[in-house]
Order: structure tokens, then sequence, then C-alpha cells
């Protein structure tokens, strides 16, 4: 037998964790390690894709969410103020969950009071100077305002004849409580002017004079139309410095500052000197609707919702206004309100060039007054008068 000779070299030793070469590796294999390199790759970019997105949503927030809610914030303090003056409550999740208005026959109605108990110099504070029935229809969306003689001569329950403006003093002095009427001087005004007009209230409010300044002035003005037979417009010399001076407007459209609009609403020419007031009182009842109707006119909700000016407004509403609205009803009525334009919201009286329901009368004590045409108690021709201003507007 042949003989093999031990070679002398070590035996080679083998790394089994060796990677074969490539010509070695399966074709599944490198398929299967070319995914992983792709797998490995979208992971790295993973990370860099969510930063950016947080960023953004990031940017976003602070661009749009911040300032938001900086803005309702700010609001809300506002309105919270002046909610707790007029409602009692500064609770705002019943002014942001409304409720459906009181009304009749599809009309709100609403008795606008004004007085001078704003003005301590001003003899007879309390006697209600502006009586104003605001009548506003929810399907049409029309509605006018009727204004009611200070001087008319009435049957005051429980009080007696006298003239309505003294309907409001006398249910203060005796405390006047009865059901379905506001307690105190509003209550039997508006029962007053109920039974006599066959109208039924479902809101009143009780406005200082000094509102209209004060709501004018956040305005920075209002425009107005002077619409007098003397062809020189207005002037009303009594009014004292302090107040302005003499009020001189001329015939037309024109804007008005705060002042002017204050005078305008208690001007009735009844001092020497004085032109433009051919009807006195009427004719100051006339203006004192101008004038609401200028103040809507730039009350919008742009300007309610401006933070940096509503709180004046706000202020002037919540220091001079007594009133039995809801604090979930303001939304829904101003947006009635709102939604009736100027030209939709028609002014009338109860005497003018068309109609005198009211004339001049002598009260048993000698005073100058006014009476329906039929007499002290007859108001047949005022009620039907009210009946065909609901259908017209």
């Amino acid at each position: 037998m042949p003989q093999f000779k031990r070679s002398k070299e070590p035996p080679k030793k083998y790394d089994v964790h060796k990677n074969l070469p490539q010509s070695y590796i399966p074709e599944s294999r490198k398929r299967a390690l070319e995914a992983s390199k792709l797998a490995d790759q979208i992971d790295d970019k993973k990370p860099k894709k969510r930063r950016w997105i947080k960023r953004t949503i990031l940017a976003v927030f602070f661009v749009l969410f911040i300032p938001s809610a900086i803005f309702v914030g700010w609001n809300a303090h506002n309105v919270a103020q002046a909610s707790e003056k007029i409602f009692g409550t500064g609770n705002l999740t019943r002014l942001l969950i409304p409720t459906k208005l009181s009304s009749q026959d599809g009309r709100v109605n609403i008795l606008l009071v004004g007085y001078s108990k704003d003005d301590p110099g001003h003899a007879g504070a309390e006697l209600t100077d502006s009586i104003l029935i605001m009548s506003l229809d929810t399907e049409k969306k029309t509605g006018y305002m009727l204004s009611v003689p200070r001087d008319l001569y009435i049957e005051i329950p429980g009080y007696g004849a006298a003239k309505i403006n003294e309907a409001y003093q006398a249910g203060e002095r005796s405390d006047f409580k009865e059901n379905g009427y506001p307690n105190g001087g509003v209550g039997l005004l508006e029962k007053t002017i109920s039974e006599k007009f066959a109208i039924e209230f479902h809101y009143y409010a009780l406005i200082n004079y000094g509102t209209v300044k004060d709501i004018v002035s956040a305005l920075d003005g209002i425009s107005v139309k002077i619409d007098s037979k003397d062809p020189r417009g207005i002037y009303d010399p009594n009014f004292r410095p302090r107040e302005g001076g003499p009020l001189k407007l001329k015939n037309g459209v024109q804007k008005i500052n705060a002042s002017e609009a204050l005078r305008l609403t208690r001007a009735r020419g009844s001092t020497f000197g004085s032109y433009g007031f051919a009807q006195s009182d009427f004719d100051r009842t006339k203006n004192q609707q101008a004038v609401i109707k200028g103040i809507k006119e730039e009350l919008t909700w742009g300007l309610l919702l401006d933070p940096r000016k509503n709180p004046t407004i706000f202020n002037a509403f919540a220091e001079n206004i007594k009133t039995d609205i809801k604090l979930s009803e303001v939304v829904p009525l101003y947006r009635l309100f709102n939604d009736i334009s100027v030209d939709k919201l028609h002014s009338a009286g109860f005497r003018s060039d068309k109609v005198n329901l009211l004339p001049s009368y002598t009260t048993p004590t000698g005073q100058s007054a006014l009476v329906p045409n039929g007499g002290v108690n007859s108001y047949d021709e005022i009620k039907k008068y009210i009946e065909d201003l609901n259908k017209k507007y």
C-alpha cells in the first residue's frame, strides 16, 4: 500500500460566521436583503416627516387658535360684565343657548320708556317723557314704532285721570304689583296702555336718556334725517351750556354727534325763539324715532363683536337700561331687530299730515293735554289704527 505523508502545516480553521461570496448568495436571499435596506431607508425618513407635520400643526394652532381664543375670551369678559349689571348674572351659557321669543300672532311688542333719572337737576326726572311702542313682525321682517305723547290725558288704573307720563311715577310710589305685568312704575304704565289700546306687551325697556349720548358716542356719531316744515330746519335754545347749548340742525340727512343726539331726543321747541317744532311734542317723538333708526343703522354685528369698541356700548346699556328681557332672549331679539332694515321699520304717530287722532284738550285743572277724538275714554279709533299698522307692517 502506498504511504501518505502527513502535511506538516496545521489544519485550516473555517469561520462559520463569515459571509459567503455574493456568487454564493441565493437570488431569494438577495431580494430579501434589498427589501430590508429599503425598509430601513423609509424608517429613517419617517421621523423627519412626522416632525414637519407636528411643526405645521403647531404653527397653525398659534396663528389661528390663540388669537381667536384671546378674541373670544376678551368678548366674553366684556359681555359678562354688562350681563351681570343688566340681568343679574354673568353666566354666558344662557346667552349661548337662545330661547324662543314671546310673541302674539307672529308679533313681538316692546314698550320702550325714556326718562331723565340720569339727570339729577332735571325737574320731574321720574316722569316718562318718552313712551314708544315697537312692534316687530317675526315672519315678514317688518315693524313699526308708534310714539305715545306724554300729554295724553288718560285714566290710569287705581290712580285716576292724568297725563300718561305720570303713570310710571304713580306705579313706583304705590309699589304696583299685578299678575301679568312687571312690578312698579313700568307695570302700571304697561297696564294703562294695554287696556286702552288693546295691545299686549311682551317686553319692556326702561331707558335713561343718558344711554343715547353714551351709545352715539361709542358709534362715533349717527346719521339722522331732519324733516321740518321750516326751511331753516330746527332750533331750540332751551339747553344749558353744560348740555351743549342751543340745538340747531338743518333739514335733510346729516351726521350728528352724541351731544346733538341727546338734545334732539329732548327738544320740543317750547322756548321763545325756537323754530321747526310746529307740533311740539309730536315733532320731538318723530325726532326720537329718527335717532333710534340712526343707532340701528350703526349698531352692527361687527361692532358688537369688536372687543376694542364694544365695552363702551355694553356699559352704556348696562348703566342705563332696566328690562325684563331674559339673557337667553337677547340674541334672538337682536337678530330679529337687525334683520328688519331701516326702510322696513315704519315711523308712526297719532298726529301727522295724514291723521289726527289726538286733538288738544284742557283738563279740569286747566292743563293743556290731548285726548282721543271721541273723548277721554274713547279709544276705538286708536285701536283700529293699531290694527291697521299690524296688518301693514
